[in-house]
């Protein structure tokens, strides 16, 4: 029997949860000795700006009160970059970040500004887009004393642009989009050499209040859709670090009393011996306001 693999990736999008949701990660996931890849948002937390999609993007209000969102982001979180002055996320906590990867979990690059990134990529020239992911590699060196080696895309939002950066960046991998399996993307005929490392999974804010899934019971439902060989769950830090902390604990649980192997998204890099080549392109998901990019056919 094939054994199932969970690549545990953790997307840490605010002051908040670098500041409290990813201490609390580390030490659910140090007692089932249990190691994923963080990445981190390294620049301004404009949080409060994301309350424009209210009206730019259908159902995405829908979609937050559906999930409980809310709950886990504060009304200060929600006033950063409006009412209150954006503060800074990796410079004022540069010891969780070197703690965690001390602790021996994977630590990448998120972004610079994550709702920036995430509403206005196609908008930006190719040096806007390299100067957003320059800017958070170079803070990134200087806190962790080594360069980045993988990025993950806020949203699952990418560009050309942003994949040729990639590439520049000589990067082990990437995660920034949804599918299958893992793939080298291939956009408009233009094949990328960075490896993209895909969610397979569903994420918690898409899945909670549909078909009678909650807090109580959203580990079962992961539980019951894991496939054999390689699962690549995302979760968040102001999600699963804060709000549904204790879903997050139980999963744990089930992937213990299951026999469920978790591993760094690295490390499903390295398990990779060959990869085919597969469009890429934004589209929708059900659950999800806005497009991400997915995993298409393959190419060769």
């Amino acid at each position: 029997m094939t054994e199932k693999i969970v690549g545990l990736k953790v997307d840490v999008d605010t002051y908040a949860g670098t500041r409290d949701g990813v201490p609390r990660l580390l030490a659910d996931m140090a007692r089932f000795d249990v190691k994923g890849a963080f990445y981190f948002s390294m620049g301004p937390d404009n949080s409060g700006k994301a309350l424009r999609r209210i009206f730019t993007r259908k159902g995405f209000l829908k979609k937050q009160l559906r999930s409980g969102a809310p709950s886990a982001y504060s009304l200060k979180t929600m006033m950063y970059g409006v009412l209150l002055p954006p503060p800074m996320i990796a410079a004022s906590f540069p010891q969780i970040l070197l703690d965690t990867e001390q602790a021996g979990h994977e630590v990448g690059i998120h972004c610079w500004d994550h709702v920036k990134w995430h509403d206005y990529l196609p908008e930006f020239s190719r040096q806007m887009t390299k100067g957003e992911l320059g800017q958070a590699a170079a803070l990134f060196e200087e806190i962790l004393g080594h360069r980045a080696t993988t990025t993950a895309a806020p949203g699952w939002t990418v560009s050309s642009a942003s994949l040729e950066v990639q590439d520049e960046m000589a990067l082990l991998y990437c995660s920034d989009s949804r599918g299958t399996a893992p793939f080298y993307p291939v956009v408009d005929g233009q094949l990328f050499r960075t490896l993209q490392i895909p969610t397979t999974l569903p994420t918690a804010d898409e899945i909670l209040g549909v078909n009678g899934i909650t807090p109580d019971n959203i580990h079962l439902y992961y539980l019951d859709k894991l496939q054999d060989g390689l699962n690549v769950l995302t979760v968040h830090a102001e999600m699963e670090g804060n709000a549904i902390r204790q879903s997050f604990v139980r999963l744990l649980e089930g992937f213990r009393a299951a026999g469920v192997r978790c591993i760094t998204l690295k490390e499903a890099a390295q398990m990779t011996i060959s990869a085919p080549d597969c469009e890429l392109y934004m589209g929708e998901i059900l659950g999800r306001a806005g497009k991400v990019a997915l995993q298409g056919v393959r190419v060769k």
